[in-house]
């Protein structure tokens, strides 16, 4: 990702922090999709305590998929958080010879990680209550951001000053898709999908999600068609403008699929939650080297 973006020299701190921030962002990613599984394929509660499973570090006798789903689960999250902290005391160590900002956005994504930490274990005592989960992934998501935000604003980079409104174009299109997610999420947390399909219950729930893609997908498009007009725009964020398309392109599809097919192939279900996330870092990343675009340039 970051090859593409060099223009000058960096401090060698601010490239040890700058991959190291991006490795978190992948892990994140893939602890989501991994969380996604876990939902789907009813394990959520295959550990019936908490922190450990089946009052063992590693239930070796109780083991089966379902089991090892969620404890793996709660194995990459307690990985995560662990690289967390690590992060902060880096970012502490080297603070003289890093952004002044970067030690205020480590300790921000140390208290994302351990109020997410408090909101999984509530998750298992609280046997699945919708609304805690849904701040479960509501938390992830906003990890996830502060990762790619971190990375993007540690690339060197030489503002072009084109940008115009696209940074605002890019905050609301990063936003609604955001909101989307939560309901997405409550759709899921819920199984309203699975209620309305069978006895028409929670169908409001289902619709609301449904109506949310609009303002979702009619805001990342126009994201898309300013920076194809913008001529003179920088390379960097027209990639990812591009990119953001083909998500939203990939994200309808696979929506309408699940939808058409019950939500009875798993894999497609996870799949769906997976590019929504990646529609979503797509579009942060995005508004963030905007917004460097314009300040720096200023």
């Amino acid at each position: 990702m970051a090859d593409s973006f060099l223009f000058k020299s960096v401090s060698e701190p601010v490239v040890l922090v700058r991959r190291f921030a991006f490795s978190l962002a992948i892990a994140t990613f893939f602890l989501m999709a991994l969380g996604s599984a876990t939902r789907v394929m009813n394990a959520g509660l295959s550990c019936p305590d908490w922190p450990l499973c089946y009052g063992e570090l590693v239930p070796a006798a109780q083991m089966n998929l379902q089991v090892f789903l969620e404890w793996f689960h709660r194995l990459v999250a307690s990985t995560v958080g662990l690289l967390t902290a690590t992060f902060l005391g880096i970012a502490l160590w080297y603070r003289k010879s890093l952004p002044r900002w970067l030690p205020v956005a480590a300790g921000w994504a140390f208290f994302l990680v351990l109020f997410q930490g408090i909101l999984g274990g509530l998750t298992v005592t609280e046997l699945l209550r919708f609304d805690i989960v849904t701040a479960h992934l509501g938390t992830g998501l906003m990890f996830f951001c502060t990762w790619l935000v971190i990375t993007v604003t540690l690339l060197p980079y030489q503002a072009y000053n084109t940008v115009g409104k696209l940074p605002w174009f890019g905050s609301a299109a990063a936003a609604f898709v955001y909101l989307q997610s939560i309901l997405g999420a409550l759709v899921a947390s819920r199984w309203a999908v699975h209620q309305c399909l069978a006895g028409a219950e929670l169908c409001s729930v289902v619709n609301t999600h449904i109506a949310g893609v609009v303002p979702a997908s009619l805001s990342t498009l126009a994201v898309i068609y300013l920076s194809w007009r913008t001529t003179a725009l920088h390379p960097a964020l027209r990639r990812l403008a591009y990119t953001a398309g083909i998500f939203l392109l990939m994200q309808v599809a696979i929506g309408i699929g699940t939808y058409m097919l019950h939500l009875q192939i798993e894999p497609l279900t996870v799949l769906h939650q997976a590019v929504g996330a990646a529609l979503l870092g797509t579009l942060v990343a995005f508004t963030a080297l905007a917004w460097r675009d314009r300040t720096e340039a200023a």
